[in-house]
């Protein structure tokens, strides 16, 4: 399991805190969405949750490990995709041969294989990549490390769309109820039928954190050209076919999740996110 337990975190130059008294617990066999406005602090979030920045009060844990302690146990256990990143100026057999043992659990055959779904042979030469064949270069990596713990900030950013397509089906054959995975992105509908879990920050704390099967039991998302209807829901928004809808679900109506809808729906009435989604005590 991997806690965020009362952490508060700020930068010097900036007035308010990112976090205060933020806490969250995520477990293994799940695919997390974290979702946020620009500069609600989920790029913060991921580096606090790696031991890459301190926090003023609270810790992140892994395995109930304070990730700052940096033990190389606990980092050779977690493995983190930034957006921003560069990769150094020689062949990816070399990168391997050097990065690998630091893994313990690394797979050369699962990188073969990932990187064959991506039409690309360990012999290629880094630093003649695009940013986007370096970000495919990247996950194939991560994810043959077979690491507790994947944690992604927007690793679509940069491919185009039939390795958008891989991407997706890489990350479901390689998902296992020993590993857990985080995405951070603002393309939802690259993620959005992987995810299993939602978390959704603003203002330092998170306004949802429920998985998807709770969240599609409770809520219907659906689409109507009847303006009453939309009226009542719980937030509308306008489409070509009339309005977009996330409704009260009391018959337990099947529908698919639509992220964007929610993610806009649970910043404009956060109260009612609380309301269904905050365990009774």
């Amino acid at each position: 399991m991997m806690t965020i337990e009362h952490l508060s975190f700020g930068y010097p130059k900036r007035k308010n805190r990112v976090f205060d008294d933020f806490s969250l617990k995520l477990r293994e066999g799940n695919v997390y969405g974290l979702l946020g406005k620009n500069g609600a602090g989920k790029s913060t979030l991921l580096y606090l949750m790696t031991g890459l920045l301190t926090p003023q009060s609270g810790q992140a844990c892994l395995h109930g490990v304070n990730v700052r302690l940096r033990r190389p146990d606990t980092l050779a256990d977690f493995y983190l995709i930034p957006e921003e990143f560069d990769l150094p100026d020689y062949s990816l057999e070399k990168y391997v041969r050097l990065y690998a043992p630091f893994y313990p659990k690394f797979d050369h055959e699962s990188l073969r294989r990932n990187l064959e779904a991506f039409d690309m042979t360990e012999d290629l030469k880094l630093g003649e990549l695009s940013m986007g064949q370096k970000k495919k270069v990247l996950v194939c990596f991560a994810l043959a490390t077979h690491t507790s713990w994947l944690i992604m900030d927007e690793p679509t950013n940069g491919m185009d769309i039939p390795s958008k397509s891989q991407f997706r089906k890489l990350l479901i054959r390689e998902m296992d109820e020993k590993r857990g995975i985080v995405i951070s992105t603002h393309l939802v509908k690259d993620v959005e039928q992987l995810l299993d879990h939602i978390v959704i920050i603003d203002g330092g704390h998170a306004v949802m954190d429920a998985p998807v099967a709770d969240i599609c039991q409770k809520i219907y998302f659906g689409q109507t050209e009847n303006e009453q209807e939309a009226a009542g829901a719980y937030f509308a928004a306008p489409s070509p076919h009339g309005f977009d809808i996330m409704a009260a679900n009391p018959a337990g109506k099947d529908s698919e999740i639509n992220l964007e809808l929610l993610f806009n729906g649970a910043l404009a009435h956060p109260e009612i996110m609380t309301r269904l989604f905050t365990p009774e005590k």
